[in-house]
This record gives structure tokens, C-alpha cells and sequence, in this order.
């Protein structure tokens, strides 16, 4: 268990942007209430069908959102980043959980009940409008997902999943190794398409110089080029 000043600090530090919609008293509330844990990867953070109870942020680490569709087909709608907010929309929706999040890789997470949230939301109109802003990013995000996942050839969605990678967790030291290393199952399931796919068309994109691949590394060698066929694919 952290001690009170380091919920303090991660809360103030980590969550800045909520924390400074936040009085002192409020500030207070979420302090008494707020807590983190630790998950490993693959670890279930809520499940398919479940009622939401929480506000999930991501402080450390990686997690995805994702779907069981027909046949047990796994959809990864949405990749999450330090410091992102989650699992709020079912709570404010009045519905149990329409997907599921799990550690992509070991993270840190804080939650606080969402009855206690929406306790402050009533009282604060800041607060109310940093989640209205977040659901309509979110909800812009998807509509541009949607188009883009029944519209665009596999390629163009391979090079697009390739690039929301790069853009969301960076690269590493060498600047264009990115920063996260997923499965082929993984890419499939992001991009919309079958594993036996995401695995020809990674290795067209090599073939072409616009990747370089070791293991579940991945090196964009022609940013300029995958943006291209993100675009018009």
C-alpha cells in the first residue's frame, strides 16, 4: 500500500489535467479514494458484460480495449497510453461493459468509484466538461476507425495501425524503432484482418524497405512512404 503523500504526488503529478479541475476539497475526495494496482501482462483489468464500477487511468504501462466478435474474433478497438482515462463511458451509458481491457503489457493503474465521480461532476462543470471533451475524442476517433477499417485495402490498414503505434508510444532510443512490440495476432486484430495476412503484407512492407522486422520489433525505415499508403489505401 502507498502512503497517503504518494497518492498525492502520483494523483497531482500523473493526473494533472483532472487534478486542476479539482477544488480543494475535491481534491481531498479523490485523494481519500483513490487507489492503484498493479497488473501483469494479459492480466484482465473489466470484462465483456460486467458492471462498471470505476475510473480506470493508465499511469504505467500499456492496455488495450477489444471485442469478441463471430467465431470468438478478437477486435482491439482502442490502444491506451499513460495517462489515459478508461471504462467511464458504461457507467455514464447505463449499460455493463460492451468490451473488455487487459495489460498489454505490466502497468500501473489507478482507479476511483465512479459513483464518487459522478458525485463531483455534479457540482463541478470543469470536471464535467474534461469528460465531455475525452467521450468526444474518443467517439471522433471511432467514427475515423470505422471508415478506415471497411473502406481501406489491408495494406493501407496494416501501414495505418503501424503509424497509430508510432504516434501513440514513440520510438526508441534509435528514433524509429517503435516503442511497443506486438504480436502478428496482435496487428491482425488491430488492423481487422486474419494473422495469415498481417503476416504477407508486414513482409511485402519489408520486401519494399518501408519496415525492417526482428521478432516483434518493428523499424520504420519510409515513414513517408507507409503515410502514403495510410492515406490512399
Amino acid at each position: 500500500m502507498l502512503k497517503k503523500s504518494t497518492f498525492e504526488y502520483v494523483i497531482s503529478h500523473d493526473m494533472a489535467e483532472l487534478w486542476g479541475a479539482l477544488n480543494s476539497e475535491e481534491k481531498r475526495i479523490v485523494t481519500d479514494n483513490f487507489k492503484i494496482q498493479h497488473y501483469k501482462k494479459n492480466q484482465i483489468i473489466y470484462a465483456e458484460s460486467e458492471e462498471p464500477e470505476m475510473l480506470w487511468v493508465l499511469l504505467k504501462g500499456k492496455v488495450k480495449m477489444y471485442k469478441s466478435g463471430i467465431g470468438d474474433r478478437v477486435q482491439i478497438l482502442r490502444l491506451y497510453r499513460p495517462v489515459q482515462y478508461f471504462g467511464y463511458r458504461a457507467y455514464f451509458a447505463k449499460e455493463p461493459y460492451v468490451s473488455s481491457a487487459s495489460a498489454f503489457e505490466p502497468s500501473e493503474i489507478g482507479y476511483i468509484p465512479m459513483e464518487i465521480v459522478e458525485s463531483l461532476i455534479r457540482g463541478n462543470t470543469d470536471l464535467a466538461m474534461f469528460f465531455i471533451h475525452e467521450l468526444s475524442r474518443n467517439l471522433g476517433g471511432s467514427d475515423t476507425k470505422i471508415v478506415n477499417l471497411t473502406q481501406k485495402h489491408i495494406r493501407g490498414r496494416l501501414a495505418e495501425a503501424l503509424l497509430l503505434l508510432a504516434d501513440n508510444y514513440g520510438f526508441e532510443d534509435d528514433c524509429s524503432t517503435i516503442k511497443i512490440y506486438m504480436s502478428r495476432e496482435d496487428l491482425a486484430n488491430l488492423s481487422n484482418m486474419t494473422t495469415s495476412n498481417a503476416i504477407r503484407t508486414l513482409t511485402s512492407f519489408v520486401n519494399e524497405k518501408l519496415i525492417l522486422v526482428d521478432g516483434r520489433k518493428i523499424k520504420i525505415i519510409n515513414e513517408q512512404q507507409l503515410r502514403k499508403i495510410s492515406k490512399f489505401g
